[in-house]
């Protein structure tokens, strides 16, 4: 279900009606359920410093983030995806300006599961994952599963695999993850937002993928970490580049962050499957979509200032949530990239 974060209720309302004084300002965004759990903290610390604003933001998977900030239907987007190429020209060339990109956090994608009689936690290779998305992989006694789980007692079940069913950031993050590491992956599926799953259910949303994993016996999906933790699910441990089998933690979010020694003045990267022995393979910035211009001169100068605070005061309450801050040296590049916002 469609979630909102609305933040002084009455004032929403009498700026549905016209009534609001010239000073209250409603900012309107959508995207995705990725980064949800840390907009909503952000958007209602931001409007008890100022009153006057109010965020009302629509969880509803990134690729409905895009199409509604290239709709203009909202005043931003937010996706874990960046645009592609062909997108923000198409965007470009019908209104004459282009559509930004500002990482907010980082955080990770993890496969989550529930296999009877199993407590222990397991971990995944690159080829397990693959294999099982795939469809190739149908037991959870697989000799791939029982290899990297020496001693766990996996029983001969069926895999039943969960998926997004809506466009979303944490499924291009997956499946980006996925194509690096299988070259049948990436023929077959490919990466994106929304994909051709070869097999599995559809979930919308984080908590949709959460909630049928947790009800269906001997399943696997994937969710962002914060869904995983406030669900208390069971997360898988995943062997990375460099040999190493990795727990998603702030400390290797981080690490896979590292790996990008250079960000592009666009701030569209990609680090899934990073090099480094502490890095987790299925990490990734997730971004704001902002107009790089925006007409309205007060809703201008309140997404900007919001944008600043978020670089500075907003990176001090990303851990509490499982998010890991973005590096200093990409807050002070993005910093300069909001004089970009006209």
């Amino acid at each position: 279900m469609t979630k909102r974060i609305v933040i002084q209720a009455a004032l929403i309302a009498a700026l549905a009606t016209g009534v609001a004084s010239a000073q209250q300002i409603l900012i309107n965004a959508a995207g995705a359920t990725f980064p949800y759990p840390m907009y909503s903290k952000w958007f209602d610390e931001y409007h008890k410093k100022f009153p006057n604003l109010a965020f009302n933001y629509q969880s509803i998977g990134s690729g409905g983030g895009i199409k509604q900030v290239t709709e203009g239907t909202v005043d931003f987007g937010a996706s874990d995806g960046p645009m592609n190429d062909m997108q923000l020209k198409e965007f470009h060339d019908k209104h004459g300006f282009g559509i930004l990109h500002f990482p907010t956090v980082m955080g990770a994608d993890v496969p989550v599961y529930n296999v009877a009689g199993v407590s222990t936690d397991l971990t995944f290779t690159g080829d397990a994952l693959a294999g099982i998305f795939l469809g190739k992989i149908t037991k959870w006694n697989d000799p791939e599963l029982m290899k990297a789980n020496p001693g766990v007692k996996l029983p001969a079940a069926d895999i039943v695999v969960v998926h997004r069913s809506d466009g979303s950031g944490t499924t291009y993050i997956w499946t980006d993850y996925l194509s690096k590491v299988s070259k049948e992956w990436e023929t077959k599926a490919g990466r994106g937002t929304s994909v051709n799953w070869p097999v599995g259910l559809g979930g919308k949303g984080n908590e949709g993928v959460s909630g049928q994993v947790q009800q269906t016996p001997n399943s696997i999906g994937y969710v962002e970490l914060i869904y995983a933790v406030q669900n208390k699910m069971k997360t898988g441990k995943v062997k990375n580049l460099a040999g190493a089998v990795v727990e998603a933690s702030l400390a290797s979010v981080t690490a896979a962050a590292a790996s990008s020694k250079e960000m592009p003045d666009d701030f569209r990267v990609s680090i899934t499957n990073a090099p480094g022995k502490d890095a987790y393979p299925i990490s990734s910035f997730t971004w704001l979509l902002i107009p790089e211009k925006i007409a309205d001169p007060t809703k201008n100068k309140a997404i900007k200032d919001f944008v600043k605070w978020m670089l500075a005061d907003g990176q001090t309450m990303t851990s509490n949530l499982a998010y890991a801050p973005l590096p200093k040296a990409v807050v002070a590049k993005e910093t300069k990239a909001i004089a970009k916002i006209q």
